[in-house]
């Protein structure tokens, strides 16, 4: 880039002090002059707010939230995105349950939503895995892998129990990809289930494509998500899905792999999984299925275009 393209503002804007922080960001923007501003979910909403007598066009994107809204939004924000996002931004979302939710609990005008469904690049996860990564795992069998972070949202110990019954009617083993606050819950779990010796933690990895191919399936147990990359990564990797029907999973999913998307139960998830492992010929159909649906709707070569004719303002009326 040319010197001078890149300006990086460190406000430190202290919590608590909403008032206070919309007005120093309205003073920034005013000095900054841009363009476009794009803030980026709940925690971006004070600049949101500073640009409510509009200094510039404004786009706010919102991909998800975490655990205190995981069941049932929160009502002084839902009041807060419908006062600042419904007179002169567009809101762009990437799954069709958080377009509902803007709807119909926010209650943005339609107009000002936009659908963008995530993209990822698909040619990444088109080799085959490393192949000292499947025997680096633990325990024997077919191989069941997640990718996520562990948190409390991420219902992992629903997974563990699942691959428990799972386990007992074929010979598998669970692999768990990603770090965080729930690890030494789950890895408690798993011993006291007598299953540590089947179960790898593999912590982070900044290579997913490097181990996905290692997988026979992939596994989602989230109480929440709205469009989770780590589907599109399994499936721009072959790989059939077991999963919860959390946010877009089931739309996002082949058809043909949408009845592996089931209710948040542990057995529903486990009798997912065991049919999967079950099937050499179906696990193959589906992973094909995925693969190329990945390809066709969710390469980021769609992504970026439209996001360009967004900032560009070339973009033709909003999909509400």
């Amino acid at each position: 880039m040319d010197n001078g393209a890149w300006n990086f503002e460190l406000n430190g804007f202290p919590r608590r002090n909403m008032l206070n922080n919309i007005v120093a960001a309205r003073g920034i923007l005013r000095r900054l002059a841009p363009d476009v501003l794009v803030t980026y979910n709940w925690g971006a909403i004070e600049w949101a707010a500073a640009n409510l007598f509009p200094l510039t066009r404004h786009f706010h994107i919102e991909d998800g939230f975490g655990p205190e809204e995981a069941d049932r939004q929160i009502p002084r924000r839902a009041w807060f995105r419908r006062l600042i996002l419904n007179r002169h931004s567009k809101v762009i979302l990437p799954s069709r349950n958080l377009v509902r939710i803007a709807t119909e609990i926010w209650r943005l005008d339609p107009a000002r939503v936009v659908y963008v469904p995530n993209g990822i690049n698909c040619g990444r996860f088109a080799d085959p895995a490393d192949p000292t990564q499947r025997g680096a795992f633990r325990g024997s069998g077919l191989v069941i892998g997640t990718v996520a972070t562990l948190r409390r949202e991420k219902a992992l110990g629903r997974l563990i129990e699942a691959f428990a019954v799972a386990r007992a009617q074929h010979v598998c083993r669970l692999v768990i990809v990603g770090d965080g606050p729930e690890r030494s819950v789950l890895e408690g779990m798993a011993a006291n289930l007598g299953l540590s010796e089947h179960i790898t933690f593999t912590g982070s990895l900044d290579r997913p494509e490097r181990i996905l191919g290692a997988f026979d399936l992939f596994a989602v147990s989230s109480d929440t998500e709205q469009m989770p990359l780590s589907i599109l990564e399994a499936m721009a990797a072959g790989l059939p899905i077991a999963s919860t029907a959390a946010g877009d999973i089931a739309d996002m999913v082949a058809e043909e792999n949408r009845p592996f998307v089931v209710e948040k139960t542990t057995a529903a998830l486990a009798e997912a999984m065991a049919d999967l492992l079950g099937n050499t010929g179906l696990r193959t159909r589906l992973a094909n299925a995925n693969r190329a649906k990945a390809i066709t709707t969710f390469d980021e070569s769609v992504m970026f275009k439209t996001y360009g004719q967004l900032f560009s303002g070339s973009a033709g009326k909003s999909d509400g």
